[in-house]
């Protein structure tokens, strides 16, 4: 394990190397504010370093499985550790950005991947055993359940997504690293708990009720996009001051997020409403092939 801890510390010491003072992002820094933070870095690494361990043929985990793990995986470092991250407490559409690829994007990859296997098979062995006991505990097991069903999935995602965008709870976000780590996992926690309520729960709603739970997400969510892109007032005066330092007005920049939430975020729910429905003809197709054959 010698190779990971001196990763680690290098991380580490970039993270002193590169942090900025506090001043608001300058257009020639951008390329240099590369985020480390110890809270961010170390959980993704030891992911990585776990997943890498237990990834494998030979244990059921496909290419194509590996392939979509990678690609949530960098997704989401990419939007917690490069230069977007600083960016978007000088902008509020590049803050936009980043929520939009932990949702749309690392978390349906990760959850395609179906990565617990892999995971649970990359810890020391005691420590499996641990996680299988834990995972067979009744009061766990009965979370896991309620948590996991489409409806209490929808409501989480829901309820994170109005909330954090309520403009004093926003704003606390810019001035306290753990009211913005908190946003962060409430946005991916629920963002995959909706996409495995969709992809691998449909057993216990069907597919036409996963249709209708991506339909309403896409309306709700191209709801507060509209009204962040036609508002006439600023809704979070905290970029007033920094948004100007990029060549944009405050509206004009809440104008981008706005479209950035409302227009992208509609095009990924349409095609996984469109992928859902096609899955959902198929399955009726199937099931009227095996009525027809019965007779």
């Amino acid at each position: 394990m010698r190779a990971p801890r001196v990763l680690i510390l290098g991380l580490l010491v970039s993270a002193a190397a590169l942090a900025h003072d506090g001043e608001p992002l300058q257009p020639h820094d951008l390329w240099a504010s590369w985020e480390f933070e110890p809270g961010t870095v170390i959980p993704l690494l030891l992911t990585a370093i776990i997943y890498a361990r237990g990834a494998g043929k030979s244990r059921g985990v496909s290419t194509r499985q590996m392939a979509l793990f990678w690609s949530g995986w960098t997704t989401l470092a990419l939007a917690l550790v490069s230069p977007l991250h600083p960016l978007g407490e000088a902008l509020f559409s590049a803050h936009m950005l980043q929520h939009e690829i932990l949702i749309l994007i690392s978390a349906p990859l990760l959850v395609l991947a179906q990565p617990l296997p892999a995971l649970l098979w990359g810890l020391p062995f005691q420590w499996r055993r641990t996680v299988g006991a834990c995972s067979k505990f009744g009061p766990a097991a009965k979370t896991w359940t309620f948590l996991t069903l489409p409806a209490a999935a929808w409501s989480l995602h829901a309820a994170a997504f109005w909330i954090w965008h309520a403009p004093p709870l926003f704003q606390a976000t810019l001035t306290s690293d753990a009211v913005h780590a908190a946003q962060h996992l409430s946005f991916l926690g629920t963002a995959l708990l909706f996409w495995w309520s969709l992809f691998r729960g449909h057993r216990k709603m069907g597919y036409g009720a996963g249709v209708l739970y991506i339909f309403t997400t896409a309306v709700h969510t191209s709801i507060l996009g509209a009204l962040l892109t036609f508002a006439p007032r600023l809704w979070y005066p905290v970029y007033a001051k920094t948004a100007a330092i990029w060549g944009l007005t405050p509206l004009e920049d809440q104008q981008i997020g706005g479209l950035i939430m409302w227009v992208p975020g509609g095009i990924v729910y349409l095609i996984a409403g469109l992928a859902l429905f096609a899955a959902w003809l198929r399955t009726s197709d199937v099931m009227a092939d095996r009525k027809t054959y019965a007779n």
